[in-house]
């Protein structure tokens, strides 16, 4: 039986203690690659370089750092590092958790996203922090969900996004799938003046409030469960098509009032 190959990458760069935490804890479950940036990517979302050269860099045994995004690695380590398709991809574990709209800038989930899109079992794993993480309770319930995934697969299309609270192992109070949430910010870009008196902006402000409560990622957070997410690739709002098909035909047909330019009529225009 062929040996289960697991590919990990992040978007906190090669050094971040949380990717080797997680990989180490994926090691009782395979063979374990890295594959991850030369430097902090967060918020880069789905990102593809197109502007520059990359470049691979061995840096130990299975362990590479690309001078890119977390979708670049993903690309180059299918196509240019690994000697085979990985069983699974894990992204992460993140300093600091990816709940609600933050998926749509995460740089975690998009790499276990480009996993996904390219046919392969992918979770996104995000820990609850600001100045310390837990990174070893992130790596034991990242390697306990991977376990599940290896064991039972995903349905098509889908990812899991993992978020993992700052407590120790024995205040967890356990698992829960959930929803995204949707957030509120306070002041979202902060305005500032430099030592020269020119204004810049930092975009950042405060968290105000969070909607969807029912079932929803950070509920399960903050009563110190670990949240688990489902996420679809295909993000059409089927529940709507029917009452825009009506759309159709006026956008189809011109309109009887428009008229024709005719050709030389649009050269004298232009003249």
């Amino acid at each position: 039986m062929a040996r289960v190959r697991i590919l990990v990458t992040n978007d906190d760069g090669i050094t971040s203690p949380g990717i080797h935490a997680v990989a180490a804890a994926l090691g009782a479950l395979g063979e374990v690659w890295i594959v991850a940036p030369d430097r902090e990517r967060t918020a880069v979302g789905h990102a593809v370089t197109l502007h520059k050269p990359l470049r691979i860099t061995k840096m130990a045994p299975r362990v590479f750092m690309v001078n890119g995004t977390p979708v670049d690695c993903v690309n180059l380590a299918l196509v240019k590092v690994l000697p085979g398709r990985p069983s699974l991809i894990v992204s992460g574990i993140n300093r600091g958790v990816n709940l609600g709209d933050d998926v749509m800038y995460s740089g975690t989930v998009s790499g276990a996203l480009e996993g996904t899109i390219l046919g392969i079992p992918s979770i996104a794993v995000s820990q609850e922090g600001d100045e310390t993480f837990r990174f070893d309770v992130g790596a034991q319930y990242a390697a306990r969900v991977a376990a599940e995934v290896l064991r039972h697969g995903l349905p098509p299309e889908t990812i899991l996004n993992v978020n993992i609270p700052n407590v120790p192992v024995r205040s967890i109070k356990g698992v829960k799938v959930t929803c995204l949430s949707r957030r509120r910010f306070n002041n979202p870009i902060v305005e500032k003046v430099d030592p020269r008196g020119r204004k810049y902006y930092w975009i950042a402000g405060t968290r105000q409030s969070w909607s969807r409560e029912n079932d929803a990622d950070h509920e399960a957070l903050e009563r110190r469960m670990v949240s688990v997410t489902p996420i679809h690739l295909d993000t059409t709002h089927h529940e709507v098509l029917e009452q825009f098909k009506a759309w159709e035909q006026p956008l189809s047909r011109p309109s009887a009032r428009a008229k024709t330019v005719k050709p030389h009529a649009r050269r004298r225009a232009q003249a």
